[in-house]
């Protein structure tokens, strides 16, 4: 199991995360608003949580699937989902599992926001290999990763190089188990995939005290040679 138990608790105790990030309504816009039949693109979210991401998706007319270990977070989205009127296939499954849960070569497109960065690298390394599997060749995938240097890297105990747990300040903390990603980690985690842009996305806090930043990392499935 990769998924880290906390989040239910996270998900019992918080409301937040109504809406996706700009970075990925720009994804989404700039690859399928085009498409001449949004219901035929089928978007899998890796880590959907409460269904911000997801409730963007279906209302914007895609084939929308989430997956989430926690029961309270596909609860909490599925209700959302009711209450606004919109479609999408949830389920309460653990991301390492991707490919006993879909068939292979099904999604024009997989998307994690910032779920991935809460595995040890050797699980995020092997959750890849399933949504590898999932997607259609020639199909998108779009992830963002908290980066080496952000607000909370160190201020919590290492288990393995740029993984920690009980962080003490930041975003990350109470967040569970979290890792801080070099460019050279994400760079080597995506050479799987063609047409990789790895770009950088901050937000300062406290009166830019302190950064909180992501790579955000878009590539391609390639066509069988």
């Amino acid at each position: 199991m990769s998924w880290d138990p906390t989040w239910e608790t996270v998900f019992q105790n918080h409301d937040w995360g109504r809406y996706p990030p700009e970075e990925l309504i720009r994804f989404i816009a700039r690859r399928y608003f085009s498409a001449p039949e949004r219901d035929q693109v089928k978007v899998l979210e890796v880590g959907c949580g409460t269904g911000a991401n997801i409730w963007f998706l279906a209302r914007e007319g895609f084939d929308a699937y989430g997956i989430d270990g926690s029961e309270t977070a596909i609860f909490k989205a599925e209700s959302r989902m009711r209450e606004e009127g919109v479609k999408a296939h949830l389920q309460v499954k653990d991301a390492i599992t991707l490919a006993g849960v879909y068939p292979a070569h099904h999604f024009d497109a997989v998307i994690d926001v910032a779920c991935l960065q809460h595995n040890k690298l050797s699980a995020v390394d092997a959750i890849l290999d399933q949504v590898y599997l999932v997607m259609k060749p020639g199909g998108s995938i779009y992830s963002m990763m908290v980066t080496s240097d952000s607000y909370g890297a160190d201020l919590g105990k290492e288990i393995e190089p740029g993984t920690f747990i009980e962080v003490t300040e930041g975003p990350l903390h109470e967040r569970g188990l979290g890792h801080f990603f070099t460019l050279e980690e994400v760079q080597l985690l995506f050479e799987r995939f063609t047409d990789v842009q790895i770009e950088h996305s901050a937000r300062s806090m406290g009166n830019r005290t302190n950064w909180y930043n992501h790579w955000v990392i878009e590539g391609l499935k390639p066509y069988e040679q």
